[in-house]
């Protein structure tokens, strides 16, 4: 880890748009590595996919997973094709099991508003809309990944949410509100659940209040998923932190980035208490392969969100300051004019690309 003051970054670029925008996000890396005195990454590239499951049978090698347990963070392109799957049906996913393998508890979700951006939300750019979205990515619905029962009358899945990573979980998110506090933020963290019907939520929001305790400058607020679904498609800029479980936050995370221009302009991390992925939020969209359409803002913005991590582990300043300023070309990009096609505009892959560079 960090070894001579240099970042090993693991880099895996996937399947399908996952290569073509991972491309562009190391153009961006290397660019700002070489105008930010003290910033050195190293990028090691390694397979994980639906397309070397083809070839080889195995979607995730182990030679990749020691890679990134070796190195100081992870990059994620995007994982999975539709027509490739499991002999159970499921889909070939990476980016799960990697979560499930260094427990990667803390998902990430930021959704804010880039100048320029068109939103569907009425009143979005006058506001300001600037809130994340912290999803818990190893329990919830999804602890029964690969467990649910089926028989010939009924299905069976179960949720799981336990006091640990409960506390891990909403200790992470608090701090993340504190943060963003000091950056002028609101310092507001909001328990999302459904604990007016199910006693697992019940037992969630009580840990919230428990936590919350610790953190007296984050305001602790509380609100039911349905209710918070009606008032993000009305007033999304009253949010700051959101912390949920884990199937609620993947729905509520698309929804939250289609308020700010689509899946091509959302960045995420799954993280743990050693170690981080960080990918955009879109999938391998197959039909897009190969013209050039792709847009990587999404995952520029998660190599900022990486360098930003790296920054805070290691209290290393020259990445935090090289963080703000690629998320600052990429305002600087868009507020200028770069319109991809998700917007009506005619901007592709190496347009996107070349503006951001360019605003560096």
């Amino acid at each position: 880890m960090l070894a001579n003051d240099t970042f090993h970054i693991a880099v895996l670029p996937g399947d399908g748009i996952g290569i073509e925008v991972t491309a562009p996000a190391l153009g961006v890396l290397k660019a700002i590595e070489a105008s930010t005195p003290g910033l050195a990454l190293r990028f090691t590239e390694a397979p994980a996919g639906a397309e070397h499951y083809v070839k080889t049978g195995t979607a995730l090698p182990d030679s990749t997973v020691k890679l990134c347990e070796q190195a100081d963070a992870i990059l994620l392109g995007a994982c999975g094709l539709p027509h490739v799957r499991y002999p159970d049906g499921t889909e070939i996913m990476p980016q799960v099991d990697l979560r499930f393998i260094f427990d990667l508890y803390a998902g990430v979700r930021p959704a804010r508003l880039i100048p320029g951006v068109p939103s569907p939300i009425a009143g979005a750019a006058e506001h300001g809309l600037d809130l994340v979205i912290v999803r818990e990515s190893t329990e919830g619905l999804f602890a029964s990944t690969g467990k649910g029962i089926v028989t010939e009358t009924e299905a069976r899945e179960t949720m799981v949410i336990t006091r640990k990573t409960s506390e891990r979980l909403f200790d992470f998110s608090l701090r993340l509100a504190a943060r963003r506090k000091a950056r002028g933020g609101k310092g507001v963290c909001t328990c999302v659940d459904k604990a007016n019907v199910f006693k697992a939520f019940a037992f969630f929001r009580q840990i919230f209040r428990e936590r919350s305790a610790g953190f007296p400058d984050v305001k602790p607020e509380y609100i039911y998923v349905d209710a918070l679904a009606a008032a993000l498609v009305r007033r999304p800029w009253d949010f700051d932190v959101l912390v949920t479980e884990n199937m609620f936050g993947d729905i509520l995370s698309d929804m939250t980035a289609g308020l700010i221009g689509g899946m091509g302009m959302a960045p995420s991390a799954d993280i743990g208490d050693k170690h981080a992925v960080f990918q955009p939020c879109h999938g391998t969209a197959p039909d897009i392969v190969g013209k050039g359409l792709a847009n990587p803002t999404a995952m520029i913005l998660s190599a900022a969100l990486m360098l930003d991590w790296l920054a805070e582990r290691h209290d290393h300043a020259p990445a935090a300051a090289a963080a703000i300023r690629i998320e600052q070309a990429v305002d600087r990009a868009y507020a200028e004019g770069l319109r991809p096609c998700e917007f009506g505009g005619t901007d592709g892959t190496v347009a996107v690309t070349k503006a951001v560079l360019a605003a560096l």
